[in-house]
């Protein structure tokens, strides 16, 4: 007997409600036997009208086992049968709403005392949308020691027809408990080095001396954590040869191994082993843009060439498949191709040794391990595995004859590559991501000296202020023309911050004033009056049971420290205290959570260490040869400075930019907090300042 009897649920209706979405990911259900809404006001209040629980389904369009779990289960009528008798159905792409994400995976870490994933199985309230039931992966039937889904359904709606009073007492308990992980307490004594100096201890506590990176499989790039150690190493003063030994072997084990696509550029989401062979095959943009920028910055700091390589070969990956004609760069490309995971990326040998013959696939088998044993269901997914240098000395030729005879191998296989049924490419265009990969773009074009990477960036940051800004307001996501969705903190401030970052590898007239009417923005609708730093979503965003206040880094860095790192750089340039005490009240707001767990927000600690230690900022002014300028300064890198190259006719500058440059010649000004040194008035005068500032 059904446990409810409301008719029109226990039917497929014909026209599916996420056919007119702008999420690929919620397009790709709207053929199931399931009754999918998405998350709109309608399906919320049929579910209060009728009493009826809530299962919500989030995931992603590029996530493995969400593929998994619909093809086993939303794809099957029976199973769809239950889920439409039992329940009100919403699907949600966590990537258009990060607000609904965040909450949820918060309650199922706490209901289950231990981290969520996707996709996240959520069972909510009809009335205050609480989830009293959490998850992730089901499969049909049981095994993987996981009960089955459709016996988790029936237990569930059961409960909620018995245990009405549990619920609403375990409701209560949880509400409260994310209340108060939002509560912080105000640091009202001197803000010190404290932190950074643990967060230093603990990396090296974390890290992998074997293989690189930290902790065990499955194992993420962390590049949060990565950019620590770099900084940490310039701090200091270049002394630290513990933290960048901890940063080159983890650079190099991830650009050598299987989590970088060795054809085609980019890097996988993450490692399934310890030793960086074989990745989960779906490549995000967020990832790979915090990827690129560091690996820019890692080969000016060591002159590595590797990660010279491996920051272009992914930038190029980027402007040829993740850039819209438009601007905007994509979101994600699946891991799945032709219903297998990995498919896209692997090779059998034979065909390998056919195609390249017998000479050059010796070179190319010992290279990437094509002469060991297949390391992928049978196949071989590319990894390095002996260096050229020591494939030449054994050949007895050239590296640079193996070198060129490597790269006509992988172009050959490339453009057979290219042949293949590619994975699926989710088109959403997100501002926050877009943020990041801005950032990245910018950072690699003037630390490579790649101009076409800076048009690539202001290409995608141009489609953002065309397309996805409105009356001083963000967008998060733009699909087939439509902008949507209420941008959440993380999209102001990623942007403002590549602003800044493209700035200095361009000067543009008009996008210091974005940057500052972003950071505005976050002044006015994400701070926290009462206890310090920003919420994650707007005052005006849709109310949910719980506004998330996030300092800790993710796959991303926190967006709480990407503020306090913009807002201290705005202040610096534009003399604005509003800023600056922003930054600072966020700092204190924080301070507990950054004593107990450092590592964990290693972006609030840049934050820390840029207010304890306020960025250098090199202006350049004048009419002629800005560019020697600025490729000057540059050969001379340090992630604690920022440099400018603005032509004297820029106009409507404000604070340190405001004075106008009166000289008929090219001079630089090296400020540090609020005093400015005299001008240099000579490339050779600024490379003599900053070789001294430099030297170890």
């Amino acid at each position: 007997m059904p446990l409810y009897s409301i008719a029109p649920f226990t039917k497929y209706l014909a026209m599916n409600r996420l056919a007119t979405t702008t999420s690929p990911y919620l397009q790709q259900h709207a053929d199931n036997p399931v009754d999918w809404w998405p998350w709109c006001a309608e399906a919320l209040a049929l579910a209060r009208t009728h009493d009826k629980p809530i299962l919500l389904s989030i995931g992603y369009s590029a996530c493995h086992w969400c593929h998994v779990m619909a093809h086993e289960s939303f794809e099957d009528a029976a199973t769809a049968e239950v889920m439409n008798e039992l329940f009100i159905n919403i699907k949600v792409d966590r990537e258009e709403r990060p607000d609904l994400d965040k909450i949820y995976q918060s309650a199922h870490q706490l209901l289950n005392q231990r981290a969520g994933g996707w996709p996240l199985t959520v069972i909510l309230t009809p009335d205050q949308l609480i989830p009293f039931f959490v998850g992730t992966y089901f499969p049909k039937a049981a095994r993987y020691n996981l009960p089955g889904f459709t016996d988790v359904l029936k237990s569930v709606a059961q409960f909620f027809l018995e245990h009405r009073t549990e619920i609403d007492e375990q409701n209560s308990s949880l509400v409260q408990t994310l209340a108060d992980m939002t509560q912080t307490q105000m640091h009202h004594e001197k803000l010190s080095s404290l932190p950074l100096d643990q967060a230093r201890r603990q990396l090296q506590q974390s890290f992998d001396w074997t293989y690189g990176g930290f902790g065990k499989a499955p194992k993420f790039p962390h590049p949060t954590q990565l950019e620590r150690l770099l900084r940490h190493w310039y701090a200091t003063d270049r002394q630290d040869s513990k933290a960048l030994e901890m940063l080159h072997l983890s650079l190099h084990a991830m650009a050598t191994g299987g989590l970088f696509d060795q054809l085609g550029g980019g890097f996988f989401r993450y490692s399934v082993d310890d030793e960086w062979n074989i990745p989960h095959f779906e490549k995000m943009l967020y990832d790979n843009g915090q990827l690129l920028a560091l690996y820019s910055q890692a080969w000016q700091a060591t002159g590595n060439i590797t990660f010279r390589r491996v920051a272009e070969h992914t930038a190029e990956w980027v402007i040829r498949e993740m850039q819209s004609a438009q601007g905007g760069y994509y979101s994600a490309l699946d891991a799945d191709s032709e219903g297998h995971e990995g498919k896209f990326y692997v090779w059998d040998r034979k065909q390998v040794r056919t195609l390249l013959g017998d000479e050059a696939y010796q070179i190319f088998a010992a290279h990437y391990g094509l002469d060991q044993t297949p390391n992928f269901e049978g196949q071989w997914h590319l990894r390095v595995q002996q260096s050229l240098e020591t494939l030449a000395a054994g050949a007895a030729i050239s590296v640079e004859l193996a070198t060129q005879q490597l790269l006509r191998s992988q172009g050959t296989l490339f453009r057979l590559r290219e042949q293949r049924v590619h994975p699926g490419r989710d088109e959403k265009v997100l501002t926050s991501w877009n943020g990041l990969m801005i950032r990245g773009m910018a950072i690699a074009g003037r630390q490579l000296q790649r101009p076409d990477f800076i048009d690539s960036a202001a290409r995608a940051l141009n489609f953002i202020r065309e397309s996805m800004f409105q009356n001083g307001r963000l967008f998060a996501s733009h699909k087939d023309g439509v902008s949507h969705l209420m941008a959440y903190l993380d999209d102001y401030v990623f942007l403002a911050d590549a602003v800044l970052e493209l700035l200095q590898a361009r000067w543009r007239e008009g996008e210091l004033n974005f940057a500052i009417a972003l950071m505005d923005s976050v002044l006015e609708h994400f701070v926290d009056n009462s206890s310090g730093g920003f919420y994650f979503t707007a005052d005006d965003h849709e109310q949910l049971f719980h506004r998330p206040k996030p300092f800790m880094d993710e796959a991303i860095p926190s967006g709480n420290g990407i503020a306090v790192q913009v807002l201290q750089r705005l202040a610096h340039l534009t003399g604005e205290i509003r800023y600056h005490t922003a930054a600072e009240v966020t700092l204190r707001a924080a301070y507990e959570q950054l004593m107990q767990y450092p590592q964990g927000h290693c972006a609030l600690l840049t934050g820390l260490e840029e207010s304890l230690s306020p960025v250098a900022t090199l202006l350049i002014r004048g009419h002629h040869n800005l560019t020697e300028w600025l490729d000057t300064a540059l050969c001379y890198p340090d992630p604690r400075r920022q440099c400018f190259a603005i032509p004297a006719s820029a106009k409507d500058l404000p604070g340190l930019l405001a004075a106008p440059h009166t000289r008929t010649t090219t001079s630089a000004y090296y400020c540090s907090g609020n005093a400015c040194e005299p001008a240099l008035e000579s490339i050779a005068a600024l490379v003599t300042r900053l070789a001294g500032e430099s030297a170890p």
